[in-house]
């Protein structure tokens, strides 16, 4: 390895970028660079530590042994000096640079991450906000800092990491059928609860709200179809026999275009509470204090 007492701090955060992201194209994304300006630090960054670092297996990168053993001191330095400049800086959204990564369901951003992106869009021109689903190493991705929050309902993050949050807004479950179901009247009996062909959301690494729910009391729903995507699933119910629970606030706004109706379940669900987590790390900063006032913010304008 060269001599590292002189190295260009921007590199070792283009480091840790490429490290989290294990792709040129979103590491410049995550810094709010160009992708050759970033091809060129890792070229800085290879000559330095005289390793390739990242290294194409397939159609993706991985990282070389050498790569692996510097992310854990290489993210642990970055971490104390954030925290350190941290309480120095100032975040002025009309101006400043910045990427923020989240994780959220399709569900979270249509009913309150939309209004918001748009508003961002106009008071915050140079800040870049990249929405991914949530993978099965959530948690890890938050404690290495590749995202910067989740936001999942409270009662499924069983993660068991020491995280921060902070409770943002409610919804319930209620059954969604086809607006002409030949054989739903005004309500649905709890016959039609368990034998309707039922269409169930399957998306992702976690539980759904409704599948615990139905578990813990007992109901046993055998599945039709599942989709991996909440906003999908209403959209489907259109000349069908098929039945759903759908989150109240997505069924009412897809409601009329999807041609469905909603119906009280027969068997007494509770409410579900969506929350933002984040890592002691960002508590601080600045840029992410703004970030979880507007999502903050946005998540009262909902529940007015």
């Amino acid at each position: 390895m060269r001599d590292l007492q002189r190295v260009d701090l921007n590199l070792l955060v283009a480091f840790d970028a490429l490290m989290a992201e294990r792709n040129v194209t979103r590491a410049a994304e995550r810094m709010a660079v160009g992708q050759s300006a970033m091809s060129a630090s890792l070229a800085r960054l290879r000559k330095l530590f005289d390793d390739p670092l990242l290294v194409r297996d397939g159609r993706r990168l991985v990282a070389t042994p050498v790569a692996e053993s510097l992310t854990g001191p290489i993210r642990q330095s970055l971490s104390i000096m954030e925290a350190a400049l941290g309480r120095r800086r100032t975040f002025d959204p009309a101006v400043d640079q910045h990427t923020f990564t989240l994780l959220a369901s399709d569900y979270v951003l249509l009913v309150l991450l939309k209004a918001l992106l748009s508003e961002l869009a106009a008071e915050a021109p140079n800040v870049r906000i990249n929405v991914r689903p949530i993978g099965a190493d959530y948690a890890d991705q938050l404690r290495r800092g590749q995202i910067d929050l989740f936001i999942v309902p409270r009662e499924i993050e069983r993660s068991g990491s020491v995280l921060l949050s902070e409770d943002l807004f409610q919804d319930r479950l209620v059954c969604a059928v086809d607006i002409d179901h030949p054989e739903v009247g005004e309500e649905i009996t709890g016959d039609q609860f368990r034998t309707l062909p039922y269409l169930s959301y399957d998306g992702g690494p976690l539980p759904s709200a409704a599948q615990l729910q139905l578990r813990a009391r007992g109901v046993e729903r055998a599945i039709d179809v599942t989709t991996q995507s909440f906003v999908v699933a209403p959209l489907m119910l259109r000349g069908t026999r098929f039945l759903t629970l759908v989150h109240e606030r997505l069924g009412r706004s897809l409601a009329v275009q999807a041609g469905i109706r909603l119906l009280e379940p027969p068997v007494e669900l509770t409410p579900i509470t969506e929350a933002m987590f984040w890592s002691s790390r960002h508590q601080d900063s600045p840029a992410h204090r703004w970030l979880r006032e507007r999502i903050r913010e946005s998540a009262a304008a909902l529940q007015g």
